[in-house]
Parts: structure tokens; C-alpha cells; sequence
């Protein structure tokens, strides 16, 4: 999911798509790109086709106005279907003196966007084309997304949404599907909400060298795009990227006052990690958590949650849970003392504003989180539970310690 105001999450997941022209810029070839070696490759891919429709013309802007000051040699690649026309395979370059060239290098038919095999052939085009090898690529996800428990199990979570032709959304299993046919990443973003768990983040570790994304509902308006290009443009500049993204919605930050989708003043919450340090971090978390049944009710009630949506949907609530908060809860001073040193040593950057606004209940406050969020199973003996107990960080975390 994405945040957007005026709309109640009801709403705007049920909602049908929301009218939204072609963009004329994306109908012809805007002079050729320069010859220059291709050095780095970002796509980012819109399934946009559900109530987030009328978004992406905004952040093709963006783009636009960001790509006017990287090096010729990055290649910055837009999937986009809003399901108001075909969708499109857009590529943008610098031509190095300010101006962007700008081509449809594909027209694809209608189609289900969050489709393996859909997504795959939109990969294969950007990563798998010899005239696009470079030396490092990236990939920025954009759609509805709700985390890690398989679709169309209730209460579940996913990843994207196209309502082209029905309900299609893609489960997080279909998502490795996918990326393990692509290169390793050097950065994987994802513009949407909630997706900043570790279970995700582990279940991904193998894909990307860091992981961005909001423990939150993320701003209507989503990445900043002009203000992160810089960044998408060099390697190894996640921290980068994630705090020009923060920096962009704190400086319009007045405690949600006025918020609009064309001013956002309900500011943002956005976290990156280094997946390198996750294996460890894994194990440590095995090796200090208690022997011990833990009460999941109590800890449900203490922990901070970032999902506002659960006075809402209260007999199906899942919950995005703070982790840092949770271990706390579960460890002895000195074992979180040793754990939160692994742990802040696997965030490469982490920062939030006062308040975050939420589609359900307006602005809420942040105070004591840490970025990253875990499951509190509400019953152990629930499908979603079982289903948990399925997924890597199950397993290397330890959790079966915990009676979950």
C-alpha cells in the first residue's frame, strides 16, 4: 500500500482505478541517448493498476527533473501500468548537459503487472538486455504491499496489487521467484507500506546488498524522486537515498497541518539495512532469546505498532510490531545491550519524523520506534502462524524458543 489522503484504507484498497491520461512524453522518442558506456542500471517498477493509479504521472516527473543531473553512463528504466492504457517499458538518460533523453523502448497489452511471469519478462528486458550489462543495478518496487503472509490466505499480506482483471496480487515467495532471475542488487526500495520487516528483509538477504522501505503507511506521494536520483545514480549510496528521502518530507514536516498530497506535512518514516550483517544478526538474536513461552498478549499490547489500522479490523489484526522494542521485552539488559549493537550495526540509517500521518486514524506519534518491524503471532495455531513458521527468519531467529 501507499498513503494517500481523503481516501479511508477501506476505501482505496476496494476502490476501482482512478482516471489517469497517458503522458504525452512517454508517446515518442525525445532524441537519442549519448554514447556512453553503460555503468549502472535502476528500474523501477509501477503496479499501479488499483487505487494508486493517478500517482505515478507525478513521480514520473520527478524523475524527469532528477535525471537532468547524473553521469551519462546510468540508465534509469520505469515499468509503468496505471490500467489506463497499455502498459509501458519507459527509459531515461542524462545526455550530460542538462537535458534528458527519453524513449518507450516497449508497449505491452494489458496484462496482470504482479504476474511472475509479467514481471519476469519486464526484467529480462531492463537486466537480462546485452546492451544494458552495466557494473551495478538497483530496483525500486511500487505498489500496494502488505508485508509476507500468502495471498488469498484472510488476513494475508503481500506484495503489489493489480486490479486489471479481478483481485491479482503476488505473495513474497513469488517475489524470490523473480528476483532470482535478475542481477544482484545493489539496492532494493520499496515505495509502499509496511514493508520494512525483518522477516521480508531476511527473506530477501540473498538479493541485494541493502533493503529500503517504511515501517509505516508511506506518503501518498511516495519517493521523492527528484530529490533521491543523485543517489539511485551511485553505488553503494543507500544511506544516501534514504536520507534524501527523509530530508525531503521533513522539511515539509508541520505536524501533519494542512496535508495535502501536493503538500505533505504529515511527514515520513524510512529505514535501510545492510544485509550483510542479517545472517549474523539472525543468529545472535537465536542464541540470547529465553527458553522461555512468551506472552504474546502482553507483548501485542507493549510493543509499539506501526499499523494504525488495527482499531479498525480488530478480530483480524496482524500488526507490524516494533523488533527492537520486542527483543527489549524478551531480553535481559545485558543480553539487548549486546543484541542492539548487532542490530544498529545492520541499520545503515534510520530517522522519522515526530508524527507519521495514517490513513485510519490521522497523525500518530513516533516516539521510541526503531525502524524495523516482527511479527506477534495473535494465536500460534492460526493459519497465518503456520505460515509464519514457514519463512527463513523463523527458523535462523530462533523462534520456536518463544513457543511460536
Amino acid at each position: 500500500m501507499r498513503n494517500f489522503i481523503s481516501m479511508m484504507w477501506a476505501k482505496w484498497m476496494l476502490a476501482g482505478c482512478l482516471s489517469l491520461f497517458m503522458l504525452s512524453a512517454c508517446d515518442k522518442e525525445d532524441g537519442p541517448a549519448p554514447e556512453v558506456p553503460v555503468e549502472r542500471v535502476v528500474l523501477m517498477y509501477i503496479a499501479g493498476d488499483n487505487s494508486l493509479s493517478a500517482f505515478p504521472a507525478r513521480d514520473l516527473d520527478e524523475v524527469r527533473e532528477g535525471m537532468a543531473d547524473v553521469p551519462a553512463s546510468f540508465v534509469f528504466f520505469a515499468y509503468v501500468d496505471t490500467g489506463n492504457g497499455n502498459p509501458q517499458l519507459l527509459k531515461f538518460r542524462s545526455r550530460g548537459d542538462g537535458t534528458v533523453s527519453e524513449e518507450v523502448v516497449k508497449e505491452y497489452s494489458d496484462r496482470n503487472s504482479v504476474g511472475v511471469t509479467e514481471t519476469q519478462e519486464v526484467f529480462n528486458e531492463v537486466f537480462g538486455n546485452p546492451a544494458y550489462q552495466a557494473d551495478s543495478y538497483g530496483l525500486i518496487y511500487w505498489s500496494h504491499c502488505d508485508g509476507w503472509i500468502p495471498y488469498p490466505m484472510p488476513d494475508s499480506r503481500w506484495i503489489g496489487q493489480d486490479r486489471g482483471d479481478g483481485d491479482n496480487r503476488m505473495n513474497l515467495s513469488d517475489f524470490k521467484e523473480i528476483l532470482a532471475t535478475a542481477p544482484h542488487l545493489d539496492f532494493l526500495m520499496f515505495d509502499a507500506c509496511f514493508m520494512q520487516s525483518i522477516e521480508v528483509a531476511y527473506e530477501l538477504r540473498d538479493y541485494t546488498d541493502y533493503y529500503i522501505a517504511s515501517p509505516t503507511e508511506t506518503p501518498g506521494p511516495g519517493a521523492p524522486y527528484d530529490a533521491i536520483m543523485p543517489y539511485l545514480a551511485q553505488v553503494g549510496a543507500s544511506e544516501g537515498i534514504a536520507n534524501a528521502y527523509f530530508e525531503a518530507y521533513n522539511a515539509l514536516y508541520n505536524g501533519g497541518i494542512g496535508i495535502s498530497n501536493t503538500n505533505w506535512t504529515g511527514g515520513t518514516s524510512i529505514c535501510a539495512l545492510s544485509t550483510a550483517g542479517l545472517e549474523s544478526l539472525a543468529a545472535l538474536t537465536a542464541q540470547l532469546l529465553p527458553e522461555t513461552e512468551a506472552d504474546v498478549e502482553a507483548l501485542s499490547e507493549n510493543v509499539f505498532n506501526y499499523d494504525q489500522r488495527s482499531g479498525w479490523y480488530e478480530e483480524s489484526h496482524i500488526g507490524y510490531y516494533d523488533w527492537a522494542q520486542l527483543m527489549q521485552a524478551l531480553l535481559s539488559e545485558t543480553d539487548y545491550t549486546t543484541w542492539r549493537q548487532a542490530y544498529d550495526e545492520a541499520v545503515a540509517y534510520w530517522n522519522t519524523t515526530p508524527m507519521n500521518y495514517s490513513s485510519v486514524v490521522g497523525m500518530f506519534s513516533m516516539e521510541g520506534t526503531n525502524g524495523v518491524t516482527h511479527y506477534i503471532p495473535q494465536s500460534v495455531t492460526s493459519p497465518r502462524a503456520e505460515s509464519y513458521r514457514s519463512l527463513d527468519w523463523y527458523t535462523a531467529a530462533g523462534l520456536a524458543k518463544l513457543g511460536w
